[in-house]
């Protein structure tokens, strides 16, 4: 319950997230991915990234991803 209250607390707040974070983090990801023998944690650690990446790049992000990598991308 305490968790909800929490979340409702920030729920107002801005976060500020920046493109080297989101590269950082996705990086890292794929690290795990390519580490991964598993089919659906490696599936879970995708769709994160994929959801990571959107919260900077936006839904335009899929055309850039595929045709830049992340590093030109930013």
């Amino acid at each position: 319950m305490a968790d909800i209250h929490i979340a409702q607390a920030n729920a107002d707040e801005y976060e500020e997230i920046t493109s080297e974070e989101v590269d950082r983090v996705i990086t890292g990801l794929e690290a795990l991915m390519g580490q991964t023998k598993s089919e659906n944690i490696r599936a879970y650690l995708e769709e994160a990234a994929d959801q990571i990446f959107e919260l900077v790049y936006g839904e335009d992000a899929e055309v850039v991803a595929e045709e830049t990598p992340l590093e030109e991308a930013a």
